[in-house]
């Protein structure tokens, strides 16, 4: 009878046993977590600023004009005048037509030039010794018109004689093919010792460096987004779209000279998706060259009361991107919260002291949270307790 009595004892013992050894394993990482040193991080409070909106898009570079030299006379080409990739002044000599027939035209010209103008003063005097005879009454009053129509067409004969003195000037200077810009020479089309028939015979190309054109384009997506941020008025961009350029060529650097947009298309290319724009850059050495591929980056938009942080302070878990927040656990400690963030742009502040790249935050923050800056590699888990030390944070929030 005291058997079932004995079991009964030991299976209560068992069933107490196993209960705080359960409970035990429970409260073990609690009792270890509070057990744990606290990290020592760095803060910054989350405020709000105005911040550069830049785009950085990949572009070609053109040439600012691309000029097809071509003769406005016809005639044997006698010489070329330039080296094929030579660089040329406006106005310069590039081909030279015979000259010879433009010469005799021009003297044939100024010979009728001066014989217009000797009838002209011939008829003059007739006029002025008619009209003595003619108040006299000594000639009739039809040989004073006649005098006076001859004068008449003497000095329409003169005007006539100057206008084909000029043509044939003319024509001996286009026989002179000279540069109608400034730029750097292809190759020739024509050698010398050929017939030129005028106009519609190309000589040679003729590309403009200086300024140079850069051509690019920006996403209709990129568009809406920055349409529907104008709207909402967080974002202001630059008047009348002229956008500030500069270049970073292949290598990474940045070239020294600067420029304005100074065309966008209304139209989307339908095959890319994008509307074209185009900015004019200064390149007196000619350092850039048509053809060449680098990114421009569109300066002057500002971002309306945005949270900037530094960049080290934004990590990323393989699904997103996120900051450790100091904030308070129900037990009333110091713990090291994630919080999820969507980042903007990558800004960089050369001037600041401390911190000089960071990230637009574009949600994620309210003003006031107080965002770990350094210490992040100490924070094992989330909810760890950390200790903030801002005395040796040099960062700088604004």
């Amino acid at each position: 009878m005291r058997q079932p009595f004995a079991l009964s004892k030991l299976s209560l013992f068992l069933f107490t046993s196993a209960s705080l050894f359960l409970q035990g394993c429970s409260e073990a990482p609690k009792a270890q977590q509070a057990a744990m040193h606290p990290a020592s991080v760095s803060t910054i409070l989350a405020t709000t600023e105005d911040a550069p909106f830049t785009i950085e898009l990949p572009a070609t570079l053109s040439g600012s004009k691309e000029v097809e030299v071509r003769a406005r006379v016809t005639g044997i080409l006698e010489s070329r005048n330039f080296d094929e990739g030579q660089t040329v002044r406006k106005d310069q000599s590039l081909f030279t037509i015979n000259l010879e027939p433009y010469q005799l035209a021009v003297e044939r010209a100024q010979a009728a030039l001066d014989g217009a103008n000797a009838s002209l003063i011939q008829a003059q005097r007739d006029v002025k010794r008619l009209a003595k005879l003619r108040a006299d009454k000594s000639v009739s009053q039809r040989d004073y018109d006649n005098a006076s129509s001859t004068q008449d067409i003497a000095n329409t004969n003169l005007a006539a004689a100057k206008v084909a003195l000029k043509e044939a000037e003319l024509n001996l200077e286009y026989a002179q093919v000279k540069a109608p810009v400034a730029g750097v020479m292809g190759r020739e089309f024509v050698s010398e010792g050929t017939y030129v028939s005028g106009p519609d015979l190309l000589l040679t190309q003729i590309t403009q460096l200086d300024p140079i054109r850069l051509r690019f384009g920006i996403s209709e997506r990129e568009q809406l987004q920055m349409r529907q941020d104008m709207a909402n008025g967080s974002l202001n961009l630059p008047e009348n779209g002229q956008w500030k350029t500069s270049i970073k060529l292949q290598d990474g650097s940045i070239y020294g000279q600067t420029g304005q947009v100074n065309f966008s298309d209304v139209r989307i290319n339908p095959n890319t998706g994008t509307s074209e724009l185009q900015a004019i850059i200064p390149n007196p050495d000619f350092k850039l060259r048509p053809g060449q591929f680098v990114r421009v980056s569109l300066n002057g938009a500002v971002r309306k009361d945005a949270f900037v942080i530094p960049q080290r302070a934004v990590l990323d878990n393989g699904t997103g991107k996120f900051v450790y927040l100091v904030a308070k656990n129900e037990q009333g400690g110091t713990i090291a919260r994630p919080a999820p963030v969507e980042v903007g742009e990558w800004i960089q502040k050369p001037e600041n002291q401390g911190d000089k790249n960071f990230w637009l935050i574009k949600s994620g923050l309210n003003k006031g949270d107080e965002v770990i800056i350094d210490g992040m590699a100490k924070i094992f888990f989330p909810g760890m307790p950390v200790a903030v030390n801002n005395a040796s944070n040099s960062a700088n929030a604004e």
